[in-house]
This record gives C-alpha cells, structure tokens and sequence, in this order.
C-alpha cells in the first residue's frame, strides 16, 4: 500500500502522511494511557538514543515506499529483515544498547548468510 501511494503523491509525500498519522496516534494512545498531557512532556525528557527508533522507522517506511514497486515487496521486506538480524547480531556480539554480550556461533552465521541468499535470491524476476 505505502509503495503504491508513493507512486501516487510523490515518495516524500508518502512518508510524510505516513509519519503524521504515526505522530497523531502515538500521542492520541500516549494520552489516553496516562489521561494527561503532562506524560507527553515527560517522553522527551528520555536517552537520545532512544528517538533513533523514530529515525530508524521513518527510514524502513522511506524504504519500502521507495524499493516496493522498483524490485518488488518480497526483495524489499526480505533485504529489510536480513538487515536487521545483521544489526541485531552486532548489537548482541558487542553487547550495545545495555544489552548482554552474546558470542557469533556457526549456526547464527549460517543464518545469516541464508537469509542475505534468500534475500539475493528473491530479486531474481
């Protein structure tokens, strides 16, 4: 859907509307969880690191809206997820964001590579 309305109004308009509804929900339930305005002020006062989950949702729906009707949903969720065990493995091998160091072993790497060859694979038309 997102791929086909960036055909329609424009990539960038796309991730725009995108990007507002996600904002308008997100403080429409932040609201109604806390039933005040005040929690609102209090979600800025978070580790800068945390926003990059925004920073890095804005650049997968970017993504898709670009890549989905250029090399096909399947090729661009597939890159997406493989990416993302890639970042997750790294994450996990040098223990970042507070997380516990977990060691790379054969089966994570073989993991890894299949899904990057499934991920090769399903751009094949």
């Amino acid at each position: 859907m997102m791929s086909q309305l960036g055909d329609r109004i424009s990539v960038i308009g796309a991730v725009a509307f995108a990007s507002l509804l996600t904002a308008v929900v997100a403080v429409l339930m932040l609201v109604v969880a806390q039933r005040s305005v005040g929690a609102l002020a209090d979600a800025f006062h978070q580790p800068r690191w945390m926003l990059g989950g925004g920073l890095m949702g804005l650049l997968i729906v970017l993504t898709i809206t670009y890549a989905g009707t250029r090399i096909g949903v399947a090729a661009t969720v597939g890159i997406l997820i493989a990416g993302q065990l890639v970042s997750g493995a790294v994450i996990d091998r040098w223990g970042l964001l507070g997380s516990e160091k977990i060691p790379l072993n054969w089966p994570r790497l073989l993991g890894i590579a299949l899904l990057g060859i499934g991920a090769a694979l399903s751009l094949k038309r």
